[in-house]
């Protein structure tokens, strides 16, 4: 079972083309079987929140609130590391803030 603040290596397709591609996410939250992930970009230039190696991060990165999308836990490669608590309350309060909006 995936939780909140969990980086995963998983399958996305891409809205702009059928291309499949193996990307890491944030799982936001799991429910009947449906894992709802916000994608993570090395494009420092996007709008997000930032992701440091020092907070797990391969290479500094940027979580997109903006592009969520829900995926299977057959798509999920495995589980890469956790947000540190910090972090998570970080997350979260963008997140809603973007519901609100």
């Amino acid at each position: 079972m995936h939780k909140f603040g969990d980086v995963v290596l998983t399958q996305i397709q891409f809205v702009d083309t059928f291309e499949v591609k193996i990307r890491p996410a944030l799982v936001l939250f799991e429910d009947w079987g449906n894992i709802v992930v916000a994608g993570i970009t090395s494009n420092k230039e996007m709008d997000g929140i930032s992701l440091s190696r020092k907070e797990g991060a391969i290479k500094e990165s940027v979580i997109k609130l903006n592009y969520v999308f829900t995926v299977s836990d057959a798509m999920i490669q495995k589980t890469l590391f956790t947000l540190p608590s910090q972090k998570k309350n970080i997350v979260r309060l963008a997140f809603m803030k973007k519901l609100q909006e």
